[in-house]
């Protein structure tokens, strides 16, 4: 029982980003053929099946990454109050992202909100590094990850503008 007790804060931390993921699938898959499929998007752009396995796996390293600052910056109200703040609210602001882009089809606002994400992400990871540098080091490719589909959603914003209402 106490094994039960010591490991649901790890596991909450770690699958709390995927409750989002999980909801932001729902709006992509319904409007992926009807929708994203009829607009103008970059050859560049990874094929759609690689989407869902790549977030799941950077959902699960930052949601693990954030445990790592809880534990090693004391809790919610330690060092790592800032650096936790910063992590809930990219979290907030990566799960509006799906509903925005693909249900809402707001590309212009779709790509400002992820341009604010990039920086909150940026953040999380300076501020991480301060209380956990392998914490800060796992959130890097979830940078990376969110830099490409920046891009991609800036190209499919400017490639769109006659498609979609602003």
């Amino acid at each position: 029982m106490d094994i039960i007790k010591k490991s649901w804060i790890p596991i909450t931390f770690t699958l709390t980003p995927m409750i989002g993921g999980f909801i932001g699938g729902i709006f992509v898959r319904k409007n992926i053929k009807v929708w994203y499929e009829t607009l103008n998007r970059p050859s560049w752009r990874p094929p759609n099946y690689m989407f869902a396995p790549v977030w799941t796996i950077l959902y699960l390293g930052m949601g693990y990454a954030s445990f790592m600052v809880y534990q090693s910056g004391g809790g919610f109200f330690g060092a790592a109050k800032l650096p936790l703040t910063l992590y809930a609210s990219q979290l907030v602001l990566n799960w509006a992202w799906s509903p925005l882009f693909f249900e809402f089809h707001q590309l212009k606002w779709s790509f400002i909100e992820i341009c604010g994400l990039w920086i909150n992400v940026a953040g999380c990871i300076v501020t991480f590094y301060k209380i956990n540098k392998i914490a800060s080091f796992i959130m890097i490719p979830y940078l990376g990850w969110l830099s490409l589909a920046t891009a991609l959603t800036y190209n499919i914003y400017t490639n769109n503008r006659g498609k979609i209402s602003d």
